[in-house]
This record gives C-alpha cells, structure tokens and sequence, in this order.
C-alpha cells in the first residue's frame, strides 16, 4: 500500500504500477496526480482511474481514516495478497455490457494497443453496441515492445488482455482478419477472405510495418525482420552461436543485439546502418560530446558488436538459397548466417489508395487533435497516423510509441462517442540494454542544442534537447524519476528554459 498525503488530505493506493510493476513511492507527484517513475503512467490518487498511459489498468484505492493523529488504512486481506495484475484488474470500471437492443457497431482495424484502449474505453464510457476488433494477427494483443528485450517469449507470455477479458465484455475480435478495401460511402470494409463488414463509426489503427531491404540476395532465407513473437523466437533460434548481421541502428535493433541469452552471446554481431548518426533519434547523438561511438553503441561494443557507420549494404550473399556473406559498399565481405533488418516503417494504410481519405506522402493518415479524418464516422490513431504535436507548435508527425497509441485510442473512442474531447499527452518513450534503462520525453525533432547534466562515461546522466531556447525533450540513463518530472512540466504547459536547464 502507497500512503499519500495531498496537503491536508490522505490517500491510499496500491504501490506498484500496474504496468511493469514499478515503485510507485519514487514517482513524481503533482497536485492529484502521480506519475510513474519508469514510463510515465499517470493515476489519480483519489480514484486510482488512469491519467495518463502506457498502463491499461488502475491503481486500487483504499479507505483512510484519521483519528487521534494517527491514519489508518482499511482494506480487504485478500486484495492485498492477491497478484498485481489481478488485483489492479478489478478496478478497471468496465461496467458496461453488450446489449443486443443496441444495433450500433463500432468497428476497429487493428490488433494493436490503439484499438485495443478504443474498446475498452468505448465499454467505460457506457457504450453497449456491437464492439469488433479485427486485424491481420494471429494473437490476442501484447506487449510489443518486449519483443525485442526477450526474445524467448511466446505471444501468450505477453499478451495485454487474454480471450476471456475481451469475451467478458463483450469486445469480440477477429484474428487473421486483413482489411483490403473500405467503402466509405456504405460504411463498409471488405477483408482478404472476401467477407465484409459494416459499421456506424470505423477507427482504423492498422499500425506499420518493416521497410524491406532492397538488395539482390534480399529475398534468400534467414533475412529476417522483427514484428511478430514467431519473427522473435525465429530470430533466437537462428542467430545462437552464429554470425548476425543487422542492417539499421534503431533502439529495437540495439535491444534484439543487447538481448541474447548467455548461450548466445558469443555470437558475432555487426551493425550497419547508412548514415546512422543523422538518422538516429535525437538523444543517441550523445556521442558528439565524446570522440567515441554514441553510448549505447559504446555499451553494445564492449560486449563484441562490431558497427560499421555510414556505410551500405551492396549485396547479400548465399548458399543452396540462404544467406551466408554480406557485401559491403565498400568491397568489404562480413560473414552472415542471419540478417536482421530495422531500416524503418511504413503505415500500414496501402488498403486505402483508391479512396478519398487523407494521408501524406508517406501513407500517414491525416487526424486532428480528436483522432477524426477527413471523412465522417472515420477515426484513425497509433503508427498508421500523422497528427498535430503541441511540443512542435502543431505541426504534424508521426510518432511511434506504445503510449501514445494508447494515447491516440482512448482519445478516439471519447470522441466517436462524441463526447468532443482533444489529445493532449507528452510523447513517453522507453528501454532497455545490457540491464540498463533509458527514458526519453517529449518531442526532440529540430533541436539545435542540448544541457548534458551528469557523467556520459559513468552511465548516468540526464540531456536536455533545447529548440527556440527552451525545453523540448528530455532523455536519461540511471536518473529516474527525472524524465517523468520533465514529462509533467511539459503535460502541465510550462516551459522550461535553457536556463532553467542549465
């Protein structure tokens, strides 16, 4: 139990946070509001509802009473010994049920964390109409972001809701389910099976998917991207005790490099990434303040991955159809028996070409701060959509994290049931390598300087991304709960100045 006091007022909640199970008591507290130390989760602590995501699940809350100056906290033996995940889950709140009199449906694409929040806040806010999740998986939805941090684990290690969860409130959801065309006109989407479906209000969150490798040899076996459980698992079997060679330089390939088993750390990685350093997240560039590699390319290095920076991938090379040599721009051969490829994403959104919904160049979809297209009764949210950002003064982008997906469906779900509400979130991203945990919030893109604060060499340091003079992002290594401070400045609207940084 987590005892809170709020100037006069005493509050009692459960102490770790429902997501990955943090101490809360090293949070960050603001007013009613607690913030997670490790990923930014946000709670009340007088009701324990979610403020702010990734967590799917609130905090439980307990009865205080003050007498004679002391407090006492009232709560029931079993909740309390009862697993984290189940005792948070019996305060979900979703009290609404499915009601056949309702003929209304709400149709979501998309297996992901954005349709999956869609639903469930459709069932809180009291909707009793049809709910359909469909998406191209095979799984329940998980917890994507540890695909590439343990890399044995099977979908049902990791799912985020189990069938019966999504069955007990009446969210039914289709696997295998690929939408190929949708008219807006009848308010109908036809899928690959050639089934088709309609809907009063469509929220599409069909997320993204790998670049391919466009080299000859690209198509021979054991080239491999990261997207699925079996891409995991595959990816781990493959690679123990032989040469991997992986084509990007992104956190997911530096996770997938930092995360083999003992078993297999003695196989011989290498990284190529075309111009790496420019097209990396903004905070991997500390590496300017020292004559080396970037840290966390520093980290992999001391445990034997070799990099090679700014430079191609000319060819890949095999034997009796799989690869075996990776040819470099350079003329320069790197034995390969496995190649994993994280060069970038696409959104998943080639099923709408031929229609009148807006998107980019890029295929993004075009929403609005209430998750609304240009289409009436169409909702968009998560990787597959680029929306207005408060920290770049409004200008659009696409911004691929688990929490603001989550972010991005519940926002949606509000506003199909009309209830007019705008996105206001701080971007939370997260993780791990070689046992150490990064964070980093906010919005870096254009910074033109940075407040290093702390020691780069020593592994613990603190880096502000400053733009126009002030604070636009923040990352750490071992200086928690700093970014989630840094978070609540930014969610609160208050600036923070290069000076303030410094």
């Amino acid at each position: 139990v987590l005892l809170v006091r709020n100037k006069k007022e005493f509050s009692a909640l459960g102490s770790k946070c429902p997501h990955y199970g943090a101490p809360l008591s090293k949070g960050v507290l603001k007013g009613e509001r607690l913030r997670c130390p490790w990923h930014g989760a946000c709670f009340n602590i007088k009701t324990g509802d979610i403020e702010e995501y990734p967590s799917l699940d609130c905090l439980p809350c307990f009865k205080v009473t003050v007498e004679d100056g002391k407090v006492f906290v009232t709560a029931k033996k079993k909740v309390l010994t009862l697993p984290a995940v189940t005792k948070h889950r019996q305060h979900l709140g979703l009290g609404s049920k499915r009601c056949l009199l309702n003929r209304d449906t709400m149709l979501l694409l998309g297996g992901g964390v954005a349709a999956l929040v869609c639903a469930e806040t459709l069932r809180q806010e009291g909707f009793t109409g049809r709910i359909i999740m469909a998406t191209k998986e095979k799984h329940v939805p998980y917890d994507k972001a540890k695909l590439s941090k343990e890399m044995n684990l099977k979908a049902e290690d990791i799912c985020l809701r189990k069938p019966e969860f999504l069955d007990a409130h009446g969210i039914e959801l289709w696997t295998e389910k690929e939408a190929v065309s949708v008219d807006f006109q009848k308010r109908k989407v036809h899928f690959m099976d050639g089934s088709s479906q309609k809907y009063n209000q469509l929220l599409i969150a069909t997320g993204s998917h790998s670049s391919s490798l466009r080299v000859p040899g690209a198509d021979l076996h054991n080239v491999c991207v990261l997207q699925t459980p079996e891409d995991s698992s595959k990816i781990l079997e493959l690679a123990t005790g032989k040469n991997l060679v992986i084509v990007g330089a992104s956190f997911i390939e530096q996770s997938q490099a930092s995360r083999h088993p003992a078993a297999a750390r003695d196989t011989n990685e290498t990284s190529l990434q075309r111009g790496a350093a420019a097209k990396l997240p903004a905070w991997v560039l500390a590496g300017e303040y020292s004559n080396h590699l970037p840290l966390p390319f520093q980290m992999l290095q001391n445990r034997g991955v070799k990099f090679y920076m700014k430079t191609e991938l000319h060819e890949l090379k095999g034997k009796d159809g799989k690869v075996t040599e990776a040819v470099l721009a350079s003329g320069e051969k790197l034995p390969a028996d496995v190649v994993v490829v994280g060069i970038g994403v696409f959104p998943n959104s080639a099923f709408l070409k031929d229609t009148s919904i807006a998107r980019d160049d890029s295929g993004a979809i075009l929403v609005d701060l209430r998750m609304q297209t240009n289409i009436p009764n169409v909702f968009a949210a998560g990787d597959v959509v680029s929306f207005p950002v408060a920290l770049l003064n409004g200008d659009r982008s696409s911004i691929h994290h688990q929490q603001v997906a989550e972010a991005h469906g519940h926002i949606a779900a509000l506003n199909m049931l009309k209830k007019e509400k705008e996105l206001h979130t701080v971007p939370f991203f997260w993780t791990t390598m070689l046992g150490k945990s990064i964070r980093y919030a906010g919005c870096g893109k254009g910074y033109t300087e940075t407040v290093v604060k702390g020691s780069l060499e020593q592994q613990k340091f603190l880096i502000f991304y400053i733009r126009d003079g002030f604070v636009t992002a923040a990352a750490s290594l071992n200086c928690d709960p700093m970014v989630s401070l840094i978070a609540e400045v930014l969610c609160s609207g208050k600036q923070i100045s290069k000076e303030e940084a410094e």
